[in-house]
């Protein structure tokens, strides 16, 4: 991980501090946007004086309403920001729901002109979208929350995202959501103010352990799944695996190194389903993220989950959620 450009501006501005501009767009994430702003109001307690300012951007001016439908006040449009602003800024998009359909290109351009400049841009939750959007992120490493990253890739191939909690690469971070925000937050602080600064926040915020860029988002399978035959476990890790091309359930048994009959009495004594049971409705499940997160062509999510028809995927799909993948894509517009 290079963070020498990072840091640079943090070293240039000892003793004054750094300034975060944090920008709301509409159904932004409140877990996400509080948990990266918090960290640093206990740092400036916990050191006693003042390590970060910040300012709450909008669109407009006005106040933003999050995910949750509590409106939250800025301080200012970010038009109001220019390029000659003193300290050279940090700037946080924090988004949340349908950022992969959100299009500003007025904004798009300040936050290019503000890397022009030397800010540090990053993002929060479902942000590296809009990062993306902006050609921000084309040639950095990112993360986004884990029930984005499919739609993610099928909109951006060339970008490379990864499943991580955060990601710092060079001038450009980003945050896969929630709780992520402020392990990536005390992380900041570490580097720049010292680990024993970052046990303090910690300490404040009642975490017993700060997490690293590379943990994972996700409970493991064990726990998502509630099961613990190791077999059982390596079974439905191939199929979270292999969801563009399904395996036969003759491969999956012999994978985990059983007959396809043990395979399906594990199946329905975990789970209550056979393997194709689970196998479809994690496919499907997929397609769900794919049609609410992308504008691809329904025969395109077809495929992408396995599907070899968009009639036999139309079929599946109703039967599991009441309603087509066109109506389901029609009730998320």
């Amino acid at each position: 991980m290079d963070e020498d450009r990072a840091s640079h501006g943090a070293q240039e501005r000892a003793g004054e501090p750094e300034l975060m501009l944090f920008v709301l767009v509409p159904q932004f994430s409140m877990i996400a946007f509080t948990s990266a702003l918090e960290p640093l109001r206990i740092a400036n307690r916990m050191a006693g004086r003042e390590l970060y300012r910040w300012k709450l951007l909008s669109l407009d001016g006005r106040p933003v309403r999050a995910s949750n439908g509590v409106a939250v006040e800025v301080d200012l449009p970010y038009q109001a920001v220019g390029i000659d602003v003193t300290p050279t800024p940090v700037v946080v998009v924090c988004s949340g729901l349908g950022a992969e359909r959100f299009e500003d290109r007025e904004l798009f351009a300040w936050l290019r002109r503000l890397d022009r400049h030397g800010a540090e841009i990053g993002a929060l939750c479902t942000g590296a979208h809009i990062l993306a959007r902006a050609g921000l992120i084309t040639d950095h490493r990112c993360t986004i929350h884990w029930e984005n990253l499919p739609g993610f890739i099928e909109a951006f191939p060339d970008v490379d995202v990864a499943a991580d909690l955060f990601e710092f690469d060079r001038n450009r971070f980003t945050c896969s959501g929630g709780t992520a925000a402020l392990d990536m937050m005390l992380y900041r602080i570490a580097r720049t103010h010292g680990e024993r600064l970052a046990a303090k926040v910690s300490e404040q915020c009642l975490i017993d352990r700060i997490r690293g860029p590379h943990d994972r988002q996700r409970m493991p399978i064990r726990l998502r799944a509630g099961v613990h035959h190791p077999k059982l476990l390596a079974a439905i890790e191939l199929m979270e695996a292999n969801v563009e091309e399904p395996l036969s359930q003759e491969m999956l048994a012999r994978y985990v190194g059983l007959s396809r009959r043990q395979l399906e009495r594990l199946f329905r004594k975990h789970l209550g389903r056979t393997p194709a049971q689970y196998y479809l409705e994690l496919r499907l499940e997929r397609a769900r993220h794919l049609l609410y997160q992308t504008d691809l062509p329904i025969m395109d999510i077809a495929c992408a989950c396995g599907f070899v028809s968009a009639s036999h995927f139309s079929t599946c799909y109703r039967a599991m959620y009441g309603r087509t993948p066109r109506e389901e894509r029609m009730q998320a517009a």
